[in-house]
């Protein structure tokens, strides 16, 4: 874990136009490794390794698009992560190119797809394991949702832009006037949007994006939406180790417990909700939709030490849900 900490250090955050932010580029450890523009490698049968700005195998590839659950955060090298696992194992008639990243939004997860579809030729099938990051940033203030949706660290954008603002302002005159005071900038203490405000708020910002997936993607790729399994998503119990690891997360937060932050959105209630919003917009685009978290649920043993946190899986996790994830979505 301290290999993915270093990875997306604040202090060496690496700003992209269009995107805001991506990985650290040509970034080397022994759990995680990310090619010349930030995607991290996949490694496919015999130790073949391909990222989409590295080495592309010829012909059409897989994608397996999300946030940080995508991206393999947790797994102890680049071996584990999903998208490698499928491509070894689970499902290795073609190669799977890993599209996750840390902290992107739906909006941020597509143009991704935007930025570097040069870089690709056909492209067979999309596997979008997504859904949280769509969640949480839908809970934050509506001033920062604007016509796409609001992102992660938006509020450092919007202090730096009224900052900008600010300063453009003093010596500027107005028909004689001086322009009016910098806006103030909220802070974590903001009233949050309502439940069903955020369920629908994240649907509508994820089909609006599958548009664009399928459009970008090429008419005959297969493209399907998994909603991710988290534990507090389905019901599981957790392994001795990682009630330890959520108790020590719990402890190291900068925000509070995981309970006093998310516990509005991280119950079964609230993830049967939106998987049914999302299960009846992916219908009406043609887009195949599947909620793992009951799946997961009835194979996780109590055995079983599937997560790092609350949301991250360990490499026993990555392989349970890689497994699930090639037989519910038939992929060979």
């Amino acid at each position: 874990m301290q290999d993915y900490d270093a990875m997306k250090d604040p202090g060496r955050r690496r700003y992209v136009p269009y995107l805001m932010y991506f990985h650290r580029t040509d970034f080397s450890s022994q759990a995680v490794n990310t090619d010349g523009s930030g995607f991290r490698i996949s490694t496919g049968p015999d130790g073949t390794k391909a990222s989409t700005a590295g080495h592309v195998p010829p012909g059409p590839v897989r994608i397996l698009a999300g946030g940080s659950t995508a991206l393999g955060v947790g797994a102890s090298s680049d071996s584990n992560t999903l998208a490698s696992l499928l491509w070894s194992r689970y499902a290795p008639s073609m190669p799977w190119l890993n599209f996750g990243s840390y902290c992107f939004n739906p909006t941020q997860e597509v143009l991704l797809l935007t930025l570097y579809r040069h870089l690709l030729g056909d492209i067979d099938e999309v596997v979008i394991f997504s859904g949280i990051n769509a969640v949480m940033v839908a809970r934050f203030p509506e001033w920062q949702q604007g016509d796409h949706g609001a992102f992660f660290f938006c509020g450092e954008y919007f202090e730096k832009m009224e900052e900008l603002r600010e300063r453009s302002r003093k010596g500027s005159k107005f028909f004689g006037r001086r322009s009016g005071s910098a806006a103030t900038i909220a802070t974590l203490g903001d009233v949050r949007r309502d439940i069903p405000t955020v369920v629908s708020s994240a649907t509508e910002a994820t089909l609006r994006q599958l548009d664009i997936w399928q459009r970008m993607a090429g008419p005959n790729t297969r493209i399907s939406y998994v909603l991710q399994p988290m534990t507090r998503w389905m019901r599981y119990t957790p392994a001795p180790q990682e009630q330890i690891l959520f108790g020590e997360n719990d402890r190291m937060s900068e925000l509070g417990p995981w309970e006093e932050v998310y516990g509005d959105i991280a119950t079964m209630y609230f993830a049967q909700a939106y998987a049914t919003e999302l299960r009846a917009g992916c219908e009406k685009q043609g887009v195949r939709f599947f909620d793992l978290n009951p799946v997961v649920a009835e194979v996780a043993t109590e055995q079983d030490w599937m997560f790092v946190d609350r949301v991250h899986y360990s490499d026993t996790g990555h392989d349970i849900i890689a497994r699930v994830t090639a037989e519910a979505l038939e992929l060979s």
